[in-house]
């Protein structure tokens, strides 16, 4: 009942080759490079995903309202205080802004847009703005501000 230790013809123990000593080929996937690769990505994404969101230089002025709860990206018009008129980061005139708003609008008239208006921007350009996006049947329409410090 012994076993043979060390001999070639031992029948039983060991892989067995065929062809005469070729390698079979390894069928496994190192996926550790690709993790690395995806980790570095995520990070950068994550680094660079605030930097990414730039729009027109304005300032708002501060009221003690508080801030909305809010899923979708709502569509944003800017005046700024040369009364120039923005839609998101695109300057357009005031002719343009309804016919704009009614292409890219995905809820119909129920689509929320916000409307910034500089602290020193025209009264009259703003609710210009307001007024025609109003007449146009939009109905959820509103002014961003910037919640006053200290509150």
């Amino acid at each position: 009942m012994g076993m043979a230790v060390g001999g070639n013809n031992s029948g039983g123990g060991g892989r067995r080759r065929r062809g005469g000593g070729r390698k079979a080929a390894i069928s496994e996937i190192n996926v550790t490079p690709l993790v690395d690769v995806m980790l570095v990505l995520l990070i950068i994404f994550m680094v660079a995903a605030p930097m990414m969101t730039v729009g027109v230089p304005i300032d708002l002025p501060e009221t003690s309202a508080k801030a909305m709860n809010s899923d979708t990206q709502p569509i944003t018009i800017s005046v700024n205080p040369a009364g120039e008129i923005f839609l998101q980061e695109t300057p357009i005139a005031l002719e343009e802004v309804v016919p704009k708003l009614e292409a890219i609008a995905t809820t119909g008239y129920n689509e929320r847009i916000y409307v910034r208006g500089d602290t020193n921007a025209g009264y009259g350009v703003v609710m210009k703005v307001m007024a025609n996006i109003s007449a146009a049947g939009f109905k959820n329409i509103g002014l961003v501000t910037l919640q006053e410090k200290g509150k």
